[in-house]
């Protein structure tokens, strides 16, 4: 992914290259999406890590949406 499109995706910035591939390679290509997936699925991808899983949480937060429970 490149800067541009990490930026358009609403991932944050500083989200690790591992998790971004994790993401992606797991069909999530925009914040929004993540919504659709509980914390628990995230953490089972390789690359996902729980520093990476913070950073989507307030991002998310930030645009008053949550993963699914």
């Amino acid at each position: 992914m490149t800067e541009n499109n990490l930026k358009e995706s609403g991932f944050p910035e500083k989200l690790a290259k591992p998790a971004v591939r994790a993401l992606e390679g797991a069909g999530y290509f925009s914040l929004e999406q993540l919504a659709r997936a509980t914390e628990a699925e995230l953490l089972e991808l390789h690359g996902m890590g729980p520093n990476a899983l913070g950073k989507l949480r307030r991002a998310m937060a930030d645009r008053g949406w949550s993963f699914k429970v």
